[in-house]
């Protein structure tokens, strides 16, 4: 009787093993979430003001982005587990 008790919980071990071996397949990040944003350009005779006005434009752009990407993560992280 041990012998078999011993098999099945080699079985197990060995499906353990398997599926922790085989690990998850991650969603793929979306391209926009890999996006650098540039900042504004600088063009002589250009108002400071306008260029200021730009270059919050592009933060606000980056935040954005940086909320998608907290976002997708934490929807990746409710479907798989969370971090240990």
């Amino acid at each position: 009787m041990t012998g078999c008790s011993t098999t099945e919980r080699l079985n197990r071990a060995d499906t353990t093993k398997g599926q922790t071996q085989a690990g998850v397949l991650l969603p793929a990040l979306p391209d926009d979430l890999r996006k650098q944003e540039a900042h504004a350009a600088v063009t002589e005779g250009q108002p400071v003001i306008s260029i200021l006005a730009r270059e919050r434009q592009a933060l606000d752009r980056a935040n954005a982005r940086q909320g998608r990407t907290v976002q997708f993560y934490d929807d990746v992280a409710s479907r798989f587990g969370t971090r240990k």
